[in-house]
């Protein structure tokens, strides 16, 4: 057992086993992009007035009052200087009431709303594990590869100097740097539930080496079909071990793999509301004598717009709207599933870095992702289920910061 958190000097090899105004612009025009669905149906139980939320500020608002600092948390002092660099102070809900039982040791189900501050609820008491005893590895699953890296850059930023050491393994990227860093040995291994199945069929990350696992977006990633992959890693996992279960909401299948994967869990709750507070929603009207696109362009040439992530519903239509945008004079990227695994970080780190106008996305983008400063969320295109336009509107408003969210309809 190792108390320090100093540079270990070098990696070891792996050992371990090969109110506001109505939009209303009248226009109906064509739907952009074709009528192919990707995830079935428009849930058409989805009820105009739930795209609609005034934010009312107030004085008497309640506000959270943490039980902790994150000073008061039994954790490495180097770990504890490293959170203050990063500015945190107070934790937030999640964090407050998770990472206590997290340091104890106990299995965690942790509902809550999105940009919560889920990912440092786990990291930090996991980091602490690891710092204090080198064998208490820990697998992070996730739905997307955007997810993994966010994950793993939030790591890296509270273990600055300590030795230790990741690897993210996730599909749509090459495979050989990933061995390459995997015949080294990691303390943490992120990735997503295919790429990593392969990489164990492969015989190249040992399951039984795991003393810790995360499953981040459960929920995510039971829709994108991936509850096989999730029951393949946990039957893998060493019965002896903690698992830490993050979803935003919760349905009887989700409660049955609760049931499945852990024990006697620890279930915290922060969620109080489907939509936060600081997102102001509306709608934009279409009617018929407008074309749905030049509202949209008409919209993105306010000054107000400054930072845009726009929905659609399938991955030609994203592309289509993000070149007819760009030919037009926005400053457009697209994110989806048909691209490139370089060209998709791309794209999302000139939009995080504000040096575009708007990034156009798939739901690929609607959960977990950590994008500061978005302005506005518009869908142009409905989302399949309201859990869906909850995440994808998640992405403003986030911690403190005011957004508006806009939902096309006509």
């Amino acid at each position: 057992m190792h108390n320090s958190y100093s540079n270990r000097g070098g990696r070891r090899p792996y050992s371990g086993g090969g109110g506001g105004r109505r939009y209303s612009r009248g226009s109906g025009g064509h739907r952009f992009g074709g009528v192919q669905r990707s995830r079935g149906p428009i849930d058409e139980r989805i009820n105009e007035s739930r795209f609609i939320n005034k934010v009312v500020i107030t004085e008497e608002a309640e506000r959270f009052t943490p039980e902790h600092t994150f000073q008061d948390f039994d954790i490495h002092p180097r770990l504890k200087a490293e959170i203050t660099t990063k500015g945190y102070v107070l934790p937030t809900p999640i964090q407050d009431k998770a990472i206590p039982h997290v340091l104890q040791g106990e299995d965690v189900v942790g509902i809550a709303n999105t940009g919560t501050g889920k990912t440092a609820a786990f990291l930090i008491p996991l980091i602490h594990k690891v710092v204090t005893d080198r064998s208490q590895k820990t697998l992070i699953v996730v739905p997307t590869r955007e997810l993994a890296i966010q994950i793993e850059q939030e790591l890296r930023s509270l273990t600055s100097g300590a030795g230790i050491y990741s690897v993210t393994c996730v599909g749509g990227a090459a495979i050989g740097p990933q061995l390459a860093k995997l015949r080294m040995e990691n303390d943490f291994i992120i990735g997503t539930p295919g790429r990593l199945k392969d990489l164990i069929e492969r015989k190249r990350i040992n399951l039984a080496m795991f003393k810790n696992i995360v499953l981040d977006e459960a929920d995510r990633m039971l829709d994108m079909g991936f509850v096989n992959d999730m029951r393949f890693l946990m039957a893998g996992m060493p019965k002896e071990r903690q698992t830490l279960f993050f979803s935003a909401t919760i349905s009887p299948v989700i409660e049955k793999l609760i049931s499945e994967f852990l024990k006697a869990p620890i279930r915290i709750s922060v969620k109080t509301r489907d939509t936060s507070q600081n997102v102001e929603q509306d709608v934009v009207k279409v009617g018929r004598d407008r074309n749905k696109l030049d509202v949209l362009h008409e919209l993105l040439t306010q000054k107000e717009f400054s930072k845009v992530l726009i929905f659609g519903r399938t991955k030609h239509g994203v592309e289509k709207l993000s070149k007819t945008l760009a030919q037009k004079g926005i400053q457009a990227e697209s994110i989806h599933g048909n691209k490139t695994h370089s060209k998709r970080q791309q794209a999302l780190s000139a939009f995080k870095a504000s040096r575009i106008q708007v990034l156009v996305a798939t739901d690929v983008a609607a959960r977990g992702l950590d994008i500061p400063d978005v302005s506005h969320v518009i869908n142009f295109e409905l989302p399949a289920t309201y859990d869906d336009y909850v995440h994808r509107i998640g992405r403003t408003g986030r911690g403190e910061k005011k957004g508006k969210a806009l939902t096309f309809l006509g």
